[in-house]
This record gives structure tokens, sequence and C-alpha cells, in this order.
């Protein structure tokens, strides 16, 4: 978020352009801001590692937010911009926020969170067309203080929260590098140049919510090279490939169930589409069907890149179309990490055998909450685990399996529902899947599939039947789902990951004592 000098250079440039409302903010712009609200940071007495935090959709005026804390010595935390007040007030609250800016996008939540959170200073709000009691109009705010940067600029980061899909969000906290915003500019940008071909002049499409780490991570990788940056203020497949061909897009990251509603479309309009200009796609953030990704490589060529990783940092893996097409269903060879696989007893287990994925040499922890970070290390604190199991192949790439929290034992037998659920998602019928496990009184538990059908389908008992005969000619009889419920949609999170505990508290809210 940081393009320094480099940004007077092509001051004109875009930096920044609105996929629905056309607004444009160049690089001249954005380093003004920038630099006007780090003095506001700095005259509201604002010190090296305080923390502040957005709460706001994808909106223009984010990034210089963002851009403004990371030249200033400050963590920054993006609040999901879905939350409820009392949701949003746990993160604020949590992370120590002194500095608060939302947007009037998010009027009707913000305006309840200055009683929630006593303990912050200051709240600025962008877009207001009126006064709101207890906010400062950001544009106002920020006018008077000056374009050029401070006087001592530091670097600061993006200290981001877990989403919470298993429990309450946890900040993963790592210390400041002491140094200048710009000092590690090639170090950090190594990794998308090298592996996902960023540079300056491509054009970067981003459709997914900038609060979750990966969207914010690639767009601030583009900035810092002085590239243009189309965010989409919400995901459309159809609007998706129309922005491709408008802006001649080169880039873009998403998530699998983007692939899915993409591959859904109908065949003209895909057909139709101009993808040409496409160098990299990449993804990452939740598992991917293997027919869907065979099914993207088909439609866009071998330029499909995934990552996988934990927001908390503890290893990264990868691989390219061709990696993929050998290894079908890997997320690809550990970049960093060192990962091992251990079974319940913490021994290692041989290639293709599922367990626990520990990573020895992590550093981080969850901000202000040692016990959940002691609970995320081994005995020895020299191995952590985000929770998720897996195995490698004998060629050293990695297949995530699910997640420890996931993971349905019905007559003690383990099963695995991401498994199910990556079956059921190719039904021509079937929009999203999940799979949890329901109470079962001889069994513990028994599989249960919740779907949401493709629009102009008919749910009931006919489909049920339909979709358990479908996983019955892949599936072993005992992952079978024994029923199928419909929703009219699932609680899935924008950045692409299954909300499966509020799923699965629905089913457990008489027998607490079973909750995992």
């Amino acid at each position: 978020m940081y393009p320094g000098k480099d940004a007077l250079e092509f001051a004109d440039r875009p930096a920044i352009i609105m996929a629905k409302s056309g607004r444009t903010v160049t690089y001249g712009e954005y380093e003004a801001n920038s630099n006007r609200l780090a003095h506001l940071f700095e005259q509201s007495g604002l010190e090296y590692a305080d923390h502040v935090a957005y709460f706001m959709e994808n909106n223009a005026r984010l990034f210089e937010c963002e851009g403004a804390a990371e030249r200033s010595g400050l963590y920054y935390t993006l609040v999901n911009s879905f939350l409820s007040p009392d949701e949003a007030a746990f993160i604020i609250n949590d992370c120590l926020a002194k500095v608060v800016i939302t947007s009037a996008a998010k009027l009707e939540v913000a305006v309840q969170l200055p009683a929630l959170c006593p303990a912050v200073e200051r709240w600025l709000i962008v877009d207001a067309v009126n006064d709101v009691p207890g906010f400062e109009r950001y544009e106002e705010a920020i006018e008077p203080f000056p374009t050029t940067p401070i006087e001592h600029e530091r670097m600061g980061q993006a200290m981001l929260y877990s989403s919470g899909t298993t429990g309450r969000p946890k900040g993963i906290y790592r210390g400041l590098v002491d140094a200048g915003p710009g000092d590690d500019q090639k170090t950090a940008l190594s990794f998308a140049v090298d592996r996902w071909g960023f540079r300056e002049g491509m054009v970067y499409l981003n459709p997914a919510p900038l609060y979750h780490s990966s969207p914010q991570s690639s767009v601030a990788a583009a900035i810092r090279l002085g590239a243009t940056s189309v965010i989409m203020e919400k995901f459309d497949a159809a609007f998706f490939l129309e922005l491709i061909e408008k802006y001649h897009v080169t880039h873009s990251q998403v998530v699998p169930t983007m692939f899915t509603r993409l591959l859904k479309l109908p065949d003209e309009v895909r057909t139709a589409a101009d993808v040409s200009s496409l160098e990299f796609v990449i993804h990452a953030a939740a598992p991917c069907p293997v027919p869907v990704k065979y099914a993207m490589i088909e439609w866009l060529g071998p330029i499909i890149v995934e990552y996988a990783g934990t927001t908390e940092g503890m290893g990264m893996y990868t691989c390219n179309s061709e990696e993929w097409l050998a290894h079908p269903g890997t997320v690809g060879r550990p970049l960093f990490g060192d990962p091992v696989i251990l079974d319940e007893e913490g021994n290692a287990l041989p290639p293709g055998t599922p367990g626990v994925i520990w990573y020895p040499g992590a550093d981080f922890e969850y901000f202000g909450d040692p016990e959940k970070t002691a609970a995320a290390y081994d005995p020895t604190g020299q191995m952590a685990t985000a929770g998720d199991i897996g195995y490698f192949d004998a060629d050293g790439y990695m297949y995530f399996t699910d997640r420890q929290s996931f993971m349905i034992i019905s007559g003690g037998v383990n099963i695995y529902p991401q498994e199910i659920e990556n079956l059921l998602i190719t039904h021509p019928k079937v929009m999203d899947a999940a799979v949890i496990g329901v109470p079962n009184d001889d069994f513990g538990e028994e599989v249960k599939a919740v779907i949401e059908v493709v629009p102009g389908v008919e749910a009931g008992p006919e489909l049920e039947k339909e979709l358990i005969a479908f996983c019955a000619q892949k599936l072993a009889r005992f992952k079978l789902p024994r029923s199928v419920d419909f929703v009219d949609e699932l609680p899935r999170l924008a950045t692409g990951k299954l909300y499966k505990r509020l799923l699965r508290d629905a089913y457990w809210a008489d027998r607490p004592n079973a909750l995992a």
C-alpha cells in the first residue's frame, strides 16, 4: 500500500477503479490523501504500534486509509463489512483501536458502534452527505493537512482477524518491522512477482471483499508496483467477464465458489466473453473441487495458479496448472513452513495418510489471548496448527482433507465433509453445498447435506433422493448423506469460506454438550 516516491512518476495513472461506479483514484490522489491521513493520525496523538480500524465495504477510500497506517507505523484492522454491530464492536474493542474510519454505506451499523466501543478516541466517516452525530466527515477532516509525507515515516502493517467460522474471530499479531515503509519493497513483492507474474503495468481485477487477507495483500502488492486495480463492489459472474474485456485485465484472484458461478453461466455468455488478456488467475481461500478446476483450466488454459496457507502465516503451498494436472486435487508443494503430518498421538504419518498438519517453527500469537495462542501450539511450544487435516503424496504435494472441527465421527468412523461437498457441487442442479454432522442417537452423528439449488430447480423429496443416489455412485455407503435439507442461500462468507458453525448449531441447539 506504499508506492512512495514512485507515485510521483505516474501520478496520473489510475491506481484504483471501482467497477460499478467507475470512480477512479489516480496515484497522485492516492499519495496525497494517504499523506493527509497520516498527518491526521500524528495530530491525533497516535504513536508507533498503536491500532486503528476500518469498517467499510469495498470503497475507494479504503486504500488510502491503509496506506496512511502503513507509513505511520500503525497496526490497522479491516473489520468484516457484513458484521452486526455487536460482532463489529467485538473486533474494534479487541484490537484496541484508537481511531475508527467507516463509510456512509455502513451507516446503519456504524452509528451503533460508539456506544459499544467507548475506548475509541475518534470516529470518521467517508462519503457522508449529512452530518452524523459523533462522527467527523472524513473528507473535511483530512483536507487541512499537507499532501507531503510525515517527517518520520515508519512501516505499519495489517493486523487481520480470522474469519470466525468455527468460533470468535482472533486477531493474528506479529511485531512490526523497524524500517521505513518502502525499505522492504523488493522482499515484500518477490512472491507475487515470481509466482504470479505481478508487474508494473498489469491490470488486476479484485472481485472479493477487501477485509480478507488474500485480496488485501494482492491489491497492496499491485499498488506497490504501480499497477491498476479494478475493484468489484460485489461479485457477479457475468459482470466479472465484462470487466476483463473492458479493462483488458491481466491478473485476478478468485475463490472456488466464483469458479462455480462462472461455469454455471449460460454457455452463450461464457463463449462470448473475451478473456484473452488474462495472464494469471490465482485462487485460494477454500478447497476447489477437482472437476471444477479441470473445467476452468480447459476454458482459460494453463494460467491458473493455486495457493493455500493460513492467516496466521504458519505455512504456504502453491502450484501452477501443470503441477495440478499432474497431481489433481493438490494445493501444491510447501513454499515455506516445513509442515509435518501427525496422528492424534503425535506420530508422523506416511504419504497418503491424512492427519493433522503441524508447522514447526511457527511464530505468531493471537492478540491479547494467551490461552488461544497456547491452544494452537503443541506442549513444547515448537509447533503450531490451524486445525487442518491433510496428507502429502509420494512427490511431496499437499492435499487438504478438511478441518478438524468439521470432521464427522459416525459410529467411531471419521468422515470428511469436504469430499462429499466437492462431489455434490458437480451435480447440475446444485449451486452450493454444505455437509455437516447432525445428532444420531445410535451413531453419535450422521451425515446431512444442506443444498442451495440452481435457480429454477424445484427442491423437495425427489431431488433429495436424486442427490443421495448421485453420491452413492462415487462414495462409500458410510459417507452418504442420510438426509438432504434445502435452503435459499448457504451462509458462505464473501471470501468463499462456509460459515459452517451457523449451520451446525441449528441442528445441535438442544444438545449443547455435544457441540464441538
